[in-house]
């Protein structure tokens, strides 16, 4: 069935200049990239976007990383896409992620995780919809 999904190339991949390496692993898996955009995000919408996390210890420094630098927020479309994409991120944890995958190549640790990758259909269109609208979608 195809699905889309929301994909976040993260700030220390961007610093690396990791987006079209990134890119690459992406369409390689089989999942089409129909929306991007380099953005930088806002406080503000660190905060909204990460809100599950609000009361985690960690989410201030999280919302810091995220606002540190430019990402690149994606839409992708593939069969499966929101399980597809959480199988080529890999593992939260870099040093537990699977050959091959996003964050065993590209991750610098486990906060430091270069993507970010919707976990249910659900809260993929929710994030979608947080930075494109549906023109902005070219499937």
């Amino acid at each position: 069935m195809t699905q889309h999904t929301f994909s976040i190339i993260k700030p220390d991949a961007t610093k690396r200049n990791l987006t079209g390496k990134i890119n690459a692993v992406i369409e390689d898996a089989g999942l089409r990239i129909v929306a991007q955009r380099r953005i930088h995000m806002t406080e503000a919408q660190a905060k909204r976007f990460y809100e599950v996390h609000k009361d985690r210890p960690f989410y201030g420094e999280l919302v810091e990383s995220m606002t540190s630098a430019p990402v690149v927020v994606q839409v992708l479309e593939g069969d499966n896409a929101v399980a597809r994409y959480r199988e080529v991120m890999g593992a939260t944890n870099p040093e537990q992620a699977a050959e091959g995958t996003l964050r065993k190549l590209f991750a610098l640790n486990v906060g430091e995780n270069s993507v970010h990758g919707s976990d249910s259909l659900e809260n993929a269109a929710l994030e979608i919809a947080q930075f494109f609208s549906p023109a902005d979608i070219v499937g």
